[in-house]
């Protein structure tokens, strides 16, 4: 689910490193045009635009110009990296203390997800 207090540039990142992360592209692959992913996703084309910007100053999408936008070899494992560390900084922490809080342990939580 994403996050819709962020900004939709960010929400279309999101979606962008999903699909990457998921599988849906892989190194290597090209990406959908700017007009096409704005298309699918009901935003302004230079909302998309921003949004993969992100990633090309991140080194994890390259540009052929007049021919379009492809993963970065590599990228899949960068972004990896990046999101976990993202992960455990700043979403794990709030969720560790509530789980102190309300007395759930992880074995349990493990236990609940696995069925």
């Amino acid at each position: 689910m994403l996050d819709q207090s962020k900004p939709v540039y960010q929400r279309l990142r999101d979606v962008i490193a999903n699909a990457i992360l998921d599988g849906t592209f892989r190194d290597g692959d090209m990406l959908p045009s700017v007009r096409s992913l704005a298309a699918d996703e009901g935003a302004n084309p230079l909302t998309v635009a921003k949004a993969y910007q992100t990633f090309q100053d991140e080194g994890l999408v390259t540009v052929k110009r007049g021919v379009g936008m492809f993963v970065a070899e590599g990228a899949t494992d960068r972004l990896r990296d990046l999101m976990r560390e993202d992960f455990l900084t700043n979403v794990w922490p709030p969720v560790a203390q509530q789980m102190r809080r309300i007395g759930l342990d992880a074995r349990t939580l493990l236990d609940l997800t696995e069925a």
